[in-house]
């Protein structure tokens, strides 16, 4: 189809409400696909991801310059956060959606022009003046080092000069994954991030060698996988003929409007992102290795976070945002419905499974050689654990933040979002200062600081939407899935702790003089048998395959 025909094609009169109640049914019915072709990359990624940090352990371990490329990457990783998956994308979805269910395509081309050139030239002007003044960045984030560590200080300086631009490269990778969702091409964005984690492990196992340092070879690994990442996406955009000609316009009406709305959507979606740079800064107050540990103890949290939590919001806000620009109240309200069920299928047993197995967990996957140490492996389940506790909540948010983005209302998270970080700020200091001078685990307070905000901000959101019924749960059909997922976390718990008693794997001593083959195969049949399990209660207490599907072609069948 040329150009011309897909312009003539969208400039067509609208669908009639009949037709277009069969789209959203279309469309509500591939919510379970496209969520699983979205999990199944991202898991992917997630367990590249898992390798590059185990990769990590090994070559740098949890010492000083481990804390200070962690520092350095998080810095940009903070920001790609807010540009490239957070704000930005919660602004441009659904205004992007608006022109394609309003707009012809030649509207919706002029408006991901201008959008990519703005941006673009924004974060460029962004980049080169941090590049520039990187040691006050690094003092911003890292004061602890300027007044304290001036060898920890300048390596971070360096290092966020090569990993800074990163920021770039991946925000406009974000643009691109964004158009490419909203067409319902979720593989692609998807799959993108597997390039950063290829990227990063050739850098360890290849590049490092080569560096006096290996981890200045990991900060330009990241340099690399944010401009790999970009050109992959660029022949999909080609194939939708979307491929953006950047075009800076401030005063295109599109691009105000995102921006207006980016800018509260910034706290909104992002405080558990503020919370942990936060964290990350007051734990350069603490003793060596306290970043490391938090990075080692998060990114396992993240795992199902990132496979499931982020793939469901992922699909969900285009589908909503097309629900409430059709009107379509009961279907956007069944729609956040589904996403709960489905988010709190995996969190609740993930977040039970991660707090009991955290320690054979970790050393299963970390505890190696010299550079890793069993006080580093002993630290960082307690951090884990404290992570544990908030997985529920931060899954939760991943799918209540967008039942607000999709309808252009910020300014609720905002309030909301402002009101968990301050909660965050106050029980940093209310935890941290008597876990660190009473028991020296100081960053265990960080990471239980960080769990009890989001399980705050999660229950806000939630009565928010319920206040304004944006959504209305059905009670009977919660009172029996609460019960039956009750029971299958309890029986799934109790067949854990048999299973971990019988491999010695609560026996610290025990279990680390395994060798990592025996740990590595003992966990996995732990972990396959906790699931087994958990499924088949789940299957007896009457739960079906049908019971998974998008909410309105399920509730057709049912009918």
């Amino acid at each position: 189809m040329s150009q011309e025909q897909l312009d003539n094609k969208q400039s067509q009169p609208d669908t009639t409400p009949v037709q277009r109640a069969q789209q959203n049914v279309k469309a509500d019915g591939g919510l379970l696909r496209s969520s699983g072709v979205v999990s199944f990359f991202t898991m992917l990624s997630r367990f590249m991801g898992l390798a590059r940090d185990i990769i990590f352990a090994r070559v740098i371990g949890a010492e000083a310059l481990a804390d200070v490329f962690f520092v350095a990457f998080k810095i940009p990783n903070f920001f790609r956060r807010l540009f490239a998956e957070g704000a930005f994308a919660q602004a441009f979805v659904p205004v992007l959606g608006e022109y394609r269910e309003k707009g012809s395509q030649a509207a919706l081309k002029e408006l991901t022009n201008r959008v990519f050139g703005t941006l673009g030239a924004t974060l460029l002007l962004l980049t080169l003046v941090i590049v520039i003044a990187s040691p006050l960045f690094a003092a911003l984030f890292a004061p602890k080092w300027y007044f304290n560590d001036g060898f920890k200080f300048n390596a971070t300086a360096e290092m966020l000069r090569i990993t800074f631009p990163y920021l770039l490269f991946i925000s406009m990778t974000g643009v691109a994954g964004g158009i490419l969702n909203s067409y319902d091409r979720f593989a692609v964005p998807a799959f993108t991030p597997v390039l950063l984690n290829l990227s990063l492990i050739f850098a360890a196992l290849i590049a490092a060698p080569w560096f006096d340092q290996p981890t200045y070879a990991l900060a330009w690994g990241v340099f690399a996988a944010g401009a790999i990442q970009f050109c992959f996406q660029l022949p999909f955009l080609a194939r939708l003929h979307m491929l953006p000609v950047p075009v800076v316009d401030w005063k295109h009406p599109g691009v105000r409007k995102i921006l207006g709305l980016m800018g509260p959507a910034i706290f909104g979606v992002s405080v558990s992102q503020i919370n942990l740079l936060l964290d990350t800064m007051l734990a350069t107050f603490l003793p060596t290795g306290s970043v490391s540990w938090l990075y080692y103890s998060d990114r396992l949290s993240e795992l199902p976070l990132g496979v499931f939590a982020v793939a469901v919001a992922t699909v969900i806000l285009p589908n909503l945002s097309r629900h409430h620009a059709a009107s379509s109240v009961q279907a956007y309200s069944q729609t956040l419905d589904w996403a709960l069920r489905m988010v709190l299928l995996i969190a609740v047993p993930a977040a039970a499974a991660l707090m009991l197995l955290a320690e054979p967990i970790l050393a299963a996957l970390f505890l190696y050689g010299d550079v890793m140490t069993a006080r580093d492996m002993s630290m960082a389940t307690l951090s884990l654990r404290a992570y544990s506790f908030g997985l529920i909540a931060f899954m939760l948010i991943k799918v209540l933040a967008p039942g607000f983005f999709a309808r252009q209302d910020m300014r609720t998270p905002v309030r909301i979002g402002v009101i968990a970080m301050a909660s965050n700020m106050a029980l940093n200091v209310l935890l941290v200062v008597p876990l660190h001078f009473y028991w020296q685990v100081g960053h265990v307070g960080l990471a239980l600081a960080t769990s009890l905000s989001a399980f705050l901000n999660a229950l806000l959101l939630f009565f928010a939407l319920r206040r304004k019924s944006i959504y209305v749960p059905s009670n009977t059909a919660w009172l029996r899935f609460g019960v039956n997922l009750l029971l299958a976390v309890t029986m799934m718990l109790a067949v854990l702790v048999w299973l971990g008693d019988y491999f010695d794997a609560f026996d610290a001593s025990l279990w680390q003089q395994l060798g990592w083959w025996q740990r590595s195969m003992s966990i996995v049949a732990i972990c396959l048998a906790g699931i087994a399990v958990y499924v088949s209660v789940l299957w007896l207490c009457g739960m079906r395959a049908v019971d998974l599907k998008g909410p309105l072609k399920a509730t057709r069948s049912a009918d």
